[in-house]
């Protein structure tokens, strides 16, 4: 492991046992009450408008009675008015929810630090390239070359490779570059 990444997860591994050991304790005392939940949906009755309503009670308590309040028709319709409402019991896992986004963010925090770690890396990995010239020098870039020796083309690294491809990639470039300001020269 890189020394960059070693740190991040000395921070990483604490950071989610303390979480998980926090997460333990509220729920060994009870279930939050954020947690469950009865809702009711019901349509327009008559002159009243539908409604949605929100109500923490048991699920043998989930019904249009205990959850409708205050109850927006008189005595004599509330029988019929509930048989309209659809009323479903609702459970989450808010610590299923807190695990999953302390991983997500673990992860994309891992990522921004891998990706500072190249960010200050790359320039001391990187040597100078001698293939890079200024567009106005192009005719003399060909003769300025160094020959590419065949066992350093080949590369051992998976560095050398991309290193290689990159050259072979920068190449094809002014290639294409020398060629379209040549015909540019020719119809001018």
């Amino acid at each position: 492991m890189s020394p960059g990444r070693e740190g991040s997860w000395t921070f990483v591994v604490p950071a989610v046992v303390t979480w998980f050991l926090l997460d333990a304790i509220v729920f060994v005392q009870a279930k939050n009450f954020e947690d469950v939940r009865c809702k009711c949906i019901c349509p327009p009755y008559r002159n009243f408008t539908g409604h949605i309503y929100n109500r923490n009670v048991s699920q043998k308590d989930c019904n249009c009675l205990h959850v409708v309040e205050p109850m927006p028709v008189p005595g004599h319709d509330v029988e019929a008015y509930c048989l309209l409402c659809e009323c479903k019991y609702e459970e989450r896992s808010s610590n299923t929810i807190k695990v999953t986004i302390i991983i997500y963010l673990s992860v994309v925090g891992a990522l921004l630090l891998y990706m500072l770690f190249l960010l200050l890396v790359d320039p001391l990995i990187r040597k100078h390239d001698a293939y890079t010239q200024p567009l106005h020098n192009e005719e003399d870039s060909e003769e300025m070359r160094p020959p590419v020796d065949s066992a350093q083309a080949k590369g051992n690294t998976v560095l050398e490779r991309v290193e290689g491809a990159q050259q072979r990639w920068k190449k094809q470039v002014q290639e294409q570059r020398k060629t379209v300001f040549d015909r540019h020269k020719m119809l001018s």
